[in-house]
């Protein structure tokens, strides 16, 4: 059963004042699952004075009082993982298990900044004046707006939904079109816990444009955005108008060096599973390998022996490992790769076609002996492609591996302490799996560096975000 598809303003769950919609479809089936309403300017401007007047009710709460009702909402969003875990899986494709996993992680995120805004500190500065006290106050930035795509539906606005409001402030969450049923659901568990009107609002509707009105509104004094680089850009420009703070993660083009000093049997069992994970459609997505020449052949071998093994089917199976892509234009966007490829005369090792013609399903697939002036090992494929390349000189894998504007996530294999250590200096980065590729919890810091975006989610520094710090300077009279 699918999610039923509604806003959320001022603390009522109701349909666009002027009856625009859009098709949601199932990536497996490409059937229609529902009508995806859009918000007026009229909704969407009583979202910002339903968020307005809540804003000093919600600040005056205390950390603790906050944390109550955001615990109770991380309890029911584990509760329902199940049902949320389906809606997901019809209308974005991946795997039911990891499905309900995704929710179960943006359980822990809520709970995580329900215990973490209780930890906002300020601090008293020693005095160079008898007398004065000198303190830095924590307090809410403001009305918040929550940009975020279709690719992990739950976890991402959760990440958004949790700390603004950890923070004390209210939050105005657009979500995918695409992917929207995840998000009512999301949205109804805040709602259930006890979150009062205004705190809390929902929207859908033409991205740019919602954008676009919120944030020229002069209302908005924060933004988050997950998403592509030029949009980030985009919504950078539209902020800098009006000072917004921003926080954006971006696009990403994750390297993995593999020495030859590195256990084969780890890096298989880490990697393949994650570089197909979600059809490859994640930011931190293992992007373009680079193995040593002396385990190379080996390290190629194995993997296209894994990716042969994965099975892929509609996520509603159990037995599926990789859904399909979530919408045509992956699809579109895997042809423009793979004939690239093939004109850099690439060896496929396997897959390179699309699955069919109903459903957005795509091959694992492995590339050997890429050159670097293929369009793969510049461009983000968010797919299920993996391009491997040889090296055989420690500073030049790492000048490779860092030629690129972006700088999400990077991952590196050796047995060698010492490697390990100029590795995880060396790799420009926000993010550094050295041996494994747990990059990614509520309670560590989730950012990326040049292209990627700035701003932190996650950890203490995405609580951090939505903070400023008032200094008062006293003294009696």
């Amino acid at each position: 059963m699918y999610e039923k598809l509604e806003l959320f303003i001022d603390g009522e769950w109701r349909q666009g004042s002027e009856g625009k919609s859009e098709d949601v479809l199932n990536p497996a089936t490409e059937e229609v699952l529902g009508q995806c309403p859009h918000a007026s300017i009229a909704d969407l401007d009583q979202a910002l004075d339903s968020a307005e007047r809540a804003f000093e009710e919600w600040k005056a709460k205390s950390s603790w009082d906050r944390a109550v009702i955001l615990k109770e909402a991380a309890r029911l969003i584990n509760e329902r993982k199940q049902e949320i875990g389906q809606i997901m899986t019809q209308e974005q494709g991946k795997p039911i298990g990891d499905s309900i996993g995704e929710v179960k992680s943006a359980s822990e995120t809520t709970e995580w900044f329900a215990e973490e805004g209780k930890r906002a500190y300020g601090r008293l500065i020693p005095s160079r004046i008898p007398g004065q006290r000198s303190m830095v106050m924590p307090e809410p930035v403001g009305i918040s707006l929550a940009l975020t795509p279709w690719n992990f539906p739950a976890l991402l606005p959760v990440r958004k939904i949790a700390a603004g409001l950890a923070a004390g402030c209210p939050v105005i969450i657009k979500p995918s079109e695409e992917t929207p049923g995840s998000g009512v659901a999301i949205v109804r568990c805040f709602v259930d816990a006890g979150v009062p009107a205004g705190v809390l609002n929902l929207v859908f509707g033409v991205p740019d444009d919602v954008s676009r009105h919120l944030i020229s509104s002069g209302r908005i004094r924060k933004m988050s955005f997950t998403g592509s680089i030029p949009v980030g850009k985009h919504l950078a420009k539209v902020a800098a108008d009006h000072l917004v703070r921003c926080t954006f993660e971006l696009g990403g083009h994750s390297p993995v060096l593999v020495f030859d000093d590195a256990n084969i049997d780890t890096v298989i069992k880490h990697m393949v599973p994650f570089k197909y994970r979600n059809s490859g459609q994640v930011c931190i997505s293992p992007t373009r390998f680079y193995v040593h020449e002396k385990v190379y052949d080996d390290f190629v071998s194995r993997f296209t022996e894994a990716a042969n093994a994965m099975q892929v089917g509609n996520g509603m199976d159990a037995k599926t490992q990789m859904g399909p892509m979530a919408n045509g234009r992956r699809i579109v966007a895997m042809e423009e790769f793979m004939q690239d490829a093939r004109d850099h005369n690439v060896e496929i090792t396997t897959g390179g076609n699309r699955i069919g013609n109903q459903g957005y399903f795509w091959e694992p697939t492995v590339l050997a002996n890429v050159p670097e002036e293929a369009m793969i090992m510049s461009k983000e494929p968010f797919g299920p492609l993996a391009p491997i390349a040889r090296f055989e000189d420690f500073d030049d894998v790492v000048a490779r591996a860092n030629r690129l504007p972006y700088g999400l996530a990077s991952y590196c294999y050796t047995s060698d302490q010492k490697r390990a250590d100029q590795l995880a200096e060396a790799l420009d980065t926000g993010m550094v799996g050295v041996n494994n590729f747990m990059i990614s919890m509520p309670e560590t810091p989730f950012s990326g560096v040049k292209e990627s975006g700035y701003g932190y989610e996650s950890g203490a520094e995405g609580l951090e975000v939505y903070l400023h710090h008032k200094f008062v300077s006293q003294t009696g009279m």
